[in-house]
């Protein structure tokens, strides 16, 4: 049932990428009804009693969940309808990985480990879909300037997006909600590192590669209230904070999983 379930939601999600942007209740429905799907598919295959399947692509499957989620709650209040062309095939690839490595099972073993695995899910999400906004914010800002000059698939929503400045509010909406969560990961993973191992932060890939995202996000808002940054400033910031987030536990599962072929570590 799990298979069906996350291959339902493939599909879905890839039709819903595809829809044209004057089907909006059609595309509401599907996006519902994928995201309904992804979600019985994630919980079937990551929460076993008194275990917790990781793996690179289970948390990947699970960030773009939370995403297309946020995805649809926003395009209630504004036309966003560029970033479900980027968002659905994002969801689409990932649920698809999470069938092809499906990852680990591990003892849960505190409840320590399970809330800050779902803190850190939750402010992994916040991040994706702040990352997704600001790539589209950029394709936004050359489309004004290259106005009338062809179409593509992005062509037409990008037209139909707020304004720049309407887009810039939401994304430092996104990046605060997702600083405050990446900074909630922090704290408990010293808990959870502390009780584990006996001292408050392991110096591991993890570790230094979250704390490094933790420190270009915080640059990020301080740079933002004290010095007014927007525009390709906080764009690359965004960016770069999200790639070094993706780093520290995506991309390094991926090699031990994938490329090493190691458990979970």
């Amino acid at each position: 049932m799990q298979t069906i379930f996350l291959i339902a939601a493939t599909l879905l999600y890839v039709v819903c990428a595809f829809l044209p942007s004057r089907r909006g209740t059609a595309i509401a429905s599907a996006t519902a009804v994928a995201w309904l799907l992804h979600g019985a598919g994630l919980w079937m295959a990551v929460l076993t009693p008194g275990f917790l399947r990781i793996g690179f692509a289970t948390m990947l499957s699970s960030a773009l969940w939370i995403s297309v989620g946020a995805y649809w709650l926003e395009n209630r209040n504004f036309s966003l309808d560029g970033l479900r062309r980027l968002v659905m095939p994002a969801a689409a690839v990932a649920v698809a990985l999470q069938g092809v490595f499906p990852g680990a099972l591990v003892p849960l073993g505190t409840a320590m480990l399970g809330w800050h695995i779902a803190i850190a899910t939750l402010a992994y999400s916040t991040l994706t879909i702040a990352a997704f906004h600001a790539v589209l914010m950029a394709l936004q800002e050359s489309r004004l300037h290259t106005r009338g000059e062809g179409g593509g698939f992005l062509s037409s929503a990008l037209d139909q997006l707020p304004a720049l400045l309407t887009m810039e509010k939401l994304l430092f909406r996104m990046i605060t909600l997702g600083f405050v969560l990446l900074s909630l990961t922090v704290l408990s993973g010293i808990v959870f590192s502390e009780e584990l191992f006996g001292k408050a932060l392991k110096w591991d890939h993890k570790s230094v590669f979250t704390l490094l995202s933790w420190m270009l996000f915080a640059a990020l808002l301080a740079g933002r209230h004290f010095r007014g940054w927007r525009g390709k400033t906080a764009l690359s910031f965004t960016l770069a904070g999200f790639a070094t987030l993706l780093l520290a536990y995506v991309g390094s599962r991926f090699v031990l999983e994938v490329v090493l072929h190691r458990g979970v570590a």
